[in-house]
């Protein structure tokens, strides 16, 4: 069977690979463990000797059918064939924790999907482009808006690289292993309204990078700008900074004031 480009299918063909990825989830003995796309079932393989619970979910039909044949044996192995971003997260054994090849053209949504999740994961080990595994570890000067919708959620860490030439059929540009450890959902993360607070003010910031961060957030959120220069005095920050120059951490207390300042 040939893989489907429309789906993303780059299967991971290197075994070292695959365990580095579940070493760096991190799984206790009884957690479940989420697997998304899992294509032929190379990861799958070295997932089900670990023991723990499987669970996986693959769009392929074709692919799926693959899967329940090749682990017709696997007692710790359950397969849903369904789209994961329209999957229903919630009925996912917690504490579960995901370890994944995404297609690259998805990885973000459905990194977002279960960063914003009433059932999120403890840890998600997965593999993903090179650069997008890069942007989303950027720290100032050099954040951006995917790097901060990440961080606000998790916290962020390369563990290695691999080549190529290590799926099939081979992608045109290198992967990561990338590990997201989510953060508790305390606080402003538990806060439905802050954290739309939160994404307004990001999404605004970013709108001109290049731009004076004042600038883009009374522009955006349709502030006048004394108050949003206010609002960056309040929280320490110089008026003339620019949003790339500030860590999560001074987003979030932006964020609180701006929400003080636009209730005025």
């Amino acid at each position: 069977m040939a893989p489907k480009k429309r789906l993303g299918q780059n299967f991971l063909a290197q075994v070292g690979s695959a365990q580095k990825l579940i070493r760096a989830a991190e799984a206790g003995a009884e957690e479940t463990l989420l697997e998304i796309g899992p294509g032929t079932g190379n990861l799958t393989a070295e997932l089900v000797k670990t023991g723990n619970p499987i669970f996986a979910v693959e769009k392929d039909p074709d692919m799926a059918a693959i899967l329940r044949k090749r682990f017709a044996g696997a007692k710790n192995f359950n397969l849903a064939t369904a789209d994961i971003l329209k999957f229903d997260e919630t009925k996912i054994p917690a504490p579960y924790r995901i370890i994944a090849n995404l297609p690259f053209y998805a990885g973000a949504p459905i990194i977002r999907k279960f960063l914003e999740s009433q059932n999120p994961p403890r840890t998600m080990a997965l593999i993903l482009q090179k650069e997008v595994a890069q942007r989303i570890c950027a720290r100032p000067p050099k954040m951006n808006l995917l790097a901060l919708a990440v961080q606000f959620y998790a916290a962020p860490k390369i563990i290695s690289y691999i080549a190529k030439g290590s799926f099939w059929p081979a992608p045109k540009v290198d992967a990561a292993i990338l590990l997201l450890t989510l953060l508790p959902k305390t606080g402003e993360r538990a806060d439905r309204r802050f954290a739309q607070k939160f994404f307004a003010a990001a999404r605004a910031g970013f709108s001109h990078p290049r731009k004076i961060l004042a600038g883009n957030l009374a522009q955006g959120l349709k502030l006048p700008r004394e108050k949003v220069v206010a609002a960056l005095e309040k929280t320490n920050l110089s008026a003339n900074c620019r949003a790339q120059d500030l860590p999560r951490e001074a987003w979030i207390a932006l964020a609180r004031a701006l929400e003080f300042q636009s209730m005025q």
